[in-house]
């Protein structure tokens, strides 16, 4: 499992355990909805910025998206 695999998996489940689709989860971390997408798809790198971003719209902590 790589690390954005990792990461990706982590963004979903805390989007589906927060009750929000793709499209709120852009809304609330500032970033567009495809752009959302493709970091759950795996077709996406992301910036340091944009972690804090989408962490910070699920309530969760940067590092727990990095934790398998």
């Amino acid at each position: 499992m790589t690390l954005m695999n990792i990461f990706a998996n982590n963004v979903r489940k805390y989007r589906i355990q927060n009750d929000i689709s793709q499209e709120k989860l852009a809304e609330l971390s500032g970033l567009h909805r495809t752009y959302i997408s493709a970091i759950e798809c795996e077709r996406r790198n992301i910036s340091i910025d944009n972690i804090e971003k989408i962490a910070s719209a699920l309530n969760v902590e940067p590092y727990k998206l990095f934790m398998n």
